[in-house]
Parts: C-alpha cells; structure tokens; sequence
C-alpha cells in the first residue's frame, strides 16, 4: 500500500495503485450535464436511476472550456473504496468514525508559505475575474440551476464565540462572483453563525475548501447530536489520521481554510442579500438530491460575495452526483457511527453493527444488527430502534435483524423481513415526527396525516426472531471450509 493519505493527491496515488478502483480519461467532456450523465453508467450507484452501478472513481483530464483543470468524480462512492483511503475495513468504518468523535485532534495553522491551495491567486478586483470560468463545477443534469459545488468544506467561525465548525452545503455558481447557499433548517452549525451575523447586521467570512483529504469529507457529515453546536468536525477528521487538520489563513478574509485543498473559494456570506436560485434557468429545479429526486429551486438563498479564488497548480476539481453512492458513503457512516455510539452507552454490547443503505441515501433507512443473548433481551431491540432516531433525526426507517443477518446485503435483510417479520404486530408507527424536506412523500399533498412539509410517519420494522423461538429459525449449516484451498485466485 502507498503512503498516508494526507491530501485529495496521495488518495489519488494510492487509488492508482489498486486495481479497479480509478479510471482516467483523456477524451474530451463537456461539465454541463455530461459529466455527470458519463458517469451515472460507470459507478454512480446510490439512488441514481437504473441503468447505474458501484464502479471506480474517475478523473476527467480533458474537461471543456477549462483547459489547466481535471475534474474527479465518484472518489467515495464505494464503501470498499472508502475503506482504503480510510484505512479500515468497509464493515468496521461506523466504528472507526465513533472512535474518531470521542478522541478529537484539534486542527493547526500553517504559515501561508506552507500552503499548497495559494499556489495561484485570483482576486475579484481583478477585470476578467468570473468564477465560473476558474472553477470546472459540473451540472448534474440539463434542469440544474446551474453549476454547483457539491463538495466544498464551508468554514466559518460563530461571531460571538469564535468556535469553527466545517459543513458541506449545496453551492451554486450565480454570477462572476456570486454563489447561493442552501441551508437544511436546523440542521447545520453554520445556518447559526449566519443568523447571528446577519442580526448584527455583519457579513460572514466563509471559506469553501475543495479537494481535500477524504477523511474531512466524511467527518464533515457529522451532525447533532453526536457533534453539538461548538464541536468542530476537523477534529474528528484529525482523529481519523492521527494529526491535525492544516489550516491556513485566507487572503482576503478573516478565517481559515484547508490548506492543502486543490481549490478554495473565500467570500463573506452578505447580510439580508438573497438570490432565486434559478433565476438563471428558471426551471424552478435545483439539482439531483440524495433521495433520487431533482430538488426544488428555493425562491430566497442567502449570497456569498467571493473575494478570492485560490489553488494548486494545475488544480483537481472534485465533484459528485447528488444521488451517487458517494452521498451514502459521506452521509451514512457518520450516521452510523452517531446510531453505534448512542445504543452502545444504553446496551453495551447488543448492537453488533449498523449499516445506513444506499435506498435511503445515507440518511432515510438504518439496518441494525441486534444480538439477544437472554429472554430479558427481548423488547430491547425496539428500544435501540428509538435510539436510533434520538442519534439522527432524519432517519425515516429502521430495520431490526439478528446477528445472523448480513445488514449490509439488502436481500438478507430482505430474506428476513420474508420469514421473521409479520405487519400487524412487528411495524411500530410513528407518526408526526420532523423528518427531512427533500423526502416528497413528506408532505400533505401525499396523504392528509401528514400536518407540514417535512413531516414523516416513521417507522420500525422488527425483523428479529423472538428469543424464546430462536431455536426454530435456525439457518441452514453448511461446512465451513477454506474456498481459496480450491480457487486461490477467486479468494486472495
């Protein structure tokens, strides 16, 4: 195996270096829509429409209109792929993120000289300047708004405390210096910082750092309660690796950015400015998201201004599909690591695993694998389902089976909602609970129980057997054997 992953290049390295994990083209692409519509075949996977699969990440060397750029796509959209660059196996990344959580390393600055991203400087002052044309963001589709970030660490600092915290958010490219944010309510520590800004009527400083090491990105994912307002999610991310996160001032703004980010975008979120997202497209959609759906175009985004733009020589864009499995594997493992870490102080011991799968973006469905060990167990599974939903508000489904289900293979999970799971007295309703807005089934117009936008019924599904009849659902034994004695290269 190559060297530590300490940047979006030596992942890139170490990925070259494992057969079927990257592919590179040379061939001409155009960003808008293209892109994204070559690699929805090649291993886009998620919630992507079918025809799509898990495949290698891919680098785009010949991206149209932006000749000194490459563009990366898909570089988590494999939980085997995760596991490399993270250095764990695929099963054991919820652990290794709840263990990262709990034994934070702070991030540390580094002079500006240190700083890879400053390599090329592009000021807004300058009279050709136009993001748009510096940075290579792709269209996922033809209906989008217009290009968008999909993978830029937003940095930022609360104005009255200045704690830092580091979140990913939904970016579009408005004008030559102008970007719309979206911001899910109440569900991210920056939405705080702006608010307050904004009351005093201040512009926030705000970093967007691009191409980076992956284990920022999926740090970056963390959400309360598991990383309350004043946790800074580079802490985990350092934890991950050992060693602070590097950090560097910006140039033209008070704040921080990732200094060996491939891009960074510095700007001030600007007081009571808001934008139409699509008011360049006016299809009144915004981008393919998580659950599979073209989200809606909000009428009202708050504006970053940009100052600056920053970069290495010769800079990777990184980007990914909104529906992708890279949004599973970004949004579902901290997921899993909040759910582990919250049912494990309950019941030490019981939960064995927990996969967040790719049906529900990361975000919607979590499977748990509970061990009852004695008859007091019984009933205890359900109460690690509601625990489940106390770790993340947004989980909309949670499935129960025994340690003898493979929770990350949907058909075993399937095989045991068949045989071990009966509607009438094991799928537990709750109805009426704040879910997420971009679920279009969470919402009055689909069934009149539904009180307001965002609104889901959740629900638990026990699939376990009960303890005292766990004798009689026995799966079938076969011998145990070594397969590689007799296919060696189907097993190495």
């Amino acid at each position: 195996m190559s060297k530590q992953v300490t940047d979006l290049r030596s992942a890139i390295e170490m990925l070259q270096k494992i057969k079927g994990q990257l592919a590179e083209t040379h061939v001409a692409v155009d960003p808008h829509a293209e892109l994204a519509g070559v690699y929805r075949h090649v291993g886009a996977g998620g919630t992507v429409m079918r025809p799509t699969r898990e495949g290698p990440a891919v680098i785009f060397h010949n991206v149209s209109g932006h000749p000194d750029a490459r563009v990366l796509i898909g570089l988590l959209s494999s939980r085997e792929r995760v596991g490399y660059l993270l250095n764990e196996k695929p099963e054991r990344l919820g652990f290794l993120l709840n263990q990262a959580v709990e034994n934070p390393i702070p991030p540390i600055i580094v002079p500006n000289s240190e700083a890879s991203c400053q390599e090329v400087v592009h000021l807004a002052t300058d009279p050709d300047f136009d993001i748009r044309k510096l940075v290579p963001a792709p269209t996922n589709t033809e209906e989008d708004a217009g290009p968008y970030i999909t993978l830029g660490m937003c940095y930022a600092s609360d104005p009255e405390t200045g704690e830092s915290d580091v979140t990913i958010h939904r970016l579009c490219l408005q004008s030559k210096d102008e970007i719309s944010m979206y911001f899910v309510p109440g569900a991210r520590h920056l939405e705080v910082f702006r608010q307050k800004a904004e009351a005093e009527g201040k512009p926030l400083p705000i970093s967007l750092s691009i191409g980076v090491d992956p284990a920022i990105e999926i740090a970056a994912c963390f959400e309360p309660p598991t990383t309350p307002l004043g946790y800074n999610e580079l802490c985990a991310a350092g934890a991950i690796r050992g060693e602070g996160v590097k950090l560097t001032r910006c140039l033209t703004i008070e704040e921080n950015c990732i200094a060996n980010a491939e891009y960074v975008i510095e700007g001030e979120l600007i007081p009571g400015v808001r934008c139409r997202e699509d008011q360049n497209t006016n299809t009144g959609k915004a981008m393919p998201e998580f659950p599979g759906y073209t989200g809606p175009a909000n009428p009202s985004l708050p504006v970053i201004k940009v100052k600056a733009v920053t970069t290495r020589k010769h800079p990777i864009m990184q980007t990914c599909i909104g529906p992708s499995e890279e949004h599973v594997s970004m949004a579902g493992i901290p997921t899993e690591a909040s759910i582990l870490s919250m049912v494990n102080k309950a019941m030490p011991g019981k939960l064995q695993n927990v996969y967040c799968a790719s049906c529900g973006g990361g975000k919607y469905v979590a499977i748990l694998q509970f061990q009852k060990t004695v008859a007091s167990d019984e009933g205890r599974q359900r109460q690690a389902a509601l625990l489940a939903f106390s770790a993340f508000s947004e989980l909309k489904h949670v499935f129960l089976v025994d340690e003898d289900v493979d929770c990350f293979d949907l058909s075993d999970v399937m095989w045991a909602m068949t045989t071990r799971f009966q509607a009438d007295v094991d799928m537990i309703p709750v109805p009426g609970v704040r879910c997420h807005p971009l679920d279009p089934s969470n919402d009055p117009a689909f069934s009149p129980s539904i009180r307001d936008h965002g609104i889901a019924c959740k629900a638990i599904f026990d699939c376990t057997v009960p303890f005292h009849q766990k004798e009689s659902f026995q799966r079938c034994k076969f011998k145990d054997v070594d397969p590689a004695h007799w296919f060696p290269e189907l097993f190495e």
